[in-house]
């Protein structure tokens, strides 16, 4: 049995009740925390916690790991939930592109943006992609986050989708953070089925869905459905095909346009519609809420916001505040991909959302434990620091308040990241 008690904490943040799965509107700024605090976890686990005021002492010293965290926070790690981390090379040249004045789009037309990511990622091997995509897990985990989704659509072909995915599964089983997997093959109409739409999508439906679920490579299926990629019927499509077979929705939408997405997103019962930059008042109570049988019901889907996404391509940022303001639980992802995110560091997406989004530190907070992992059907094991969850764990530096962690931008706050009870990353604290 391997044990672990953390004492003296200034804090422990974000002790959410058992049985909460996510929080939403206002309650995201009302984030529970125990002053002076103490946490115990056996085998990976959280198996008590309260005041240092009320601590019980420890009878048995034996196979104990103590950590002192006087004037250092205790958080829950940061959850994931929208990533592209299995690439082949970074895309510095189109950031020179976007410099001298090039889009997002215009890029795409000329034969970069995700047809260049799939290029390049044909012709690599899948141990080179295994290695590279360790390597940026490795760096995140370092940075805080215990948890992560990691999306395909980079191959667009059924081998080179399956070779992601692989890919992926190879990395949950080799590394301790979470890993949950998306079937992402529709994210661009491939050069060989330019004239042939429905061929492709007809090769999602009908051969990779089923070939992923058989190989249990995905947990969710998702869509980017964007004027030039792929239509509202074409998503609906591919998400029917997926909900038969088991998988979820997670999807792409109204990054750059509305164009009905988010409705038919929510009607087909998706987990979570993600970036969501550009917003109508009607995509915003679709959101909200959704008539059904004569009577108002609250949509189950997840608003996920990706600000370091519009931070690199200077685009507008989501509507946080109307989305919490409307009682919706809003998520916060990186984007982690090589042509508009090349960073899988949370902690700057925390001060992105303070400064960028107007996100209160503690509605941020949340949106990057509990919601995120909720985001991912992972609130069961993740997300809040809880009894029976795992101890996957963030001890920060000592710094004043928790606004102090997005205020002071670009600085490392953290001290120790601990994941199932073990630290993959010690500090000072550790004794």
């Amino acid at each position: 049995m391997r044990r672990l008690l953390i004492k003296n904490a200034k804090a422990l943040v974000g002790t959410f009740p058992a049985g909460v799965s996510r929080v939403a509107g206002p309650a995201m700024a009302q984030l529970p925390v125990i002053e002076n605090g103490w946490l115990m976890a056996e085998d990976g686990r959280i198996t008590a916690l309260g005041s240092m005021n009320d601590f019980p002492g420890i009878a048995d010293w034996s196979d104990l790991t103590v950590i002192d965290a006087t004037g250092r926070y205790v958080l829950p790690g940061w959850c994931d939930p929208h990533t592209h981390t299995v690439f082949a090379a970074p895309r510095e040249e189109e950031f020179v592109d976007k410099i001298n004045g090039l889009t997002y789009q215009e890029i795409a037309a000329r034969g970069g943006g995700i047809l260049n990511s799939a290029m390049k990622l044909r012709a690599m091997s899948e141990e080179d992609l295994f290695a590279q995509a360790r390597e940026r897990l490795l760096v995140m985990m370092h940075q805080g986050t215990v948890a992560v989704e990691i999306k395909s659509g980079y191959g667009l072909t059924l081998e080179s989708e399956l070779k992601m995915l692989r890919v992926a599964k190879r990395l949950k089983a080799e590394l301790p953070l979470q890993v949950k997997t998306t079937l992402l093959a529709a994210h661009a109409l491939p050069p060989e089925f330019k004239e042939d739409r429905a061929g492709y999508l007809d090769l999602i439906c009908n051969t990779m869905i089923p070939q992923v679920v058989a190989e249990g490579l995905a947990d969710f299926v998702d869509v980017f459905c964007e004027t030039n990629y792929f239509t509202v019927p074409e998503m609906e499509r591919v998400l029917e095909a997926g909900a038969a077979h088991g998988l979820p929705g997670k999807v792409h939408v109204n990054q750059f346009t509305s164009i009905g997405a988010i409705q038919a997103a929510v009607k087909q019962g998706a987990l979570s519609v993600d970036h969501l930059e550009v917003m109508t008042e009607a995509d915003i109570t679709a959101l909200a809420s959704l008539p059904s049988t004569g009577h108002r019901e609250r949509s189950e889907a997840i608003p996920t916001l990706l600000p370091s996404c519009s931070f690199f391509l200077r685009i507008p940022y989501a509507p946080a505040r109307q989305l919490i303001d409307s009682g919706l639980p809003v998520a916060l992802a990186s984007d982690h991909n090589p042509g508009s995110t090349p960073s899988g560091n949370l902690n700057f997406v925390l001060s992105l959302a303070c400064i960028q989004l107007r996100m209160l530190p503690e509605e941020a907070i949340t949106a990057l434990t509990m919601n995120a992992a909720a985001a991912m059907q992972l609130e069961g094991e993740l997300g809040g620091l809880t009894i029976g969850k795992r101890a996957s764990l963030l001890i920060t530096r000592e710094v004043p308040s928790l606004a102090y962690l997005p205020y002071a931008f670009g600085t490392d706050h953290l001290d120790t990241v601990l994941i199932d009870g073990k630290p993959v990353r010690s500090g000072e604290v550790l004794r």
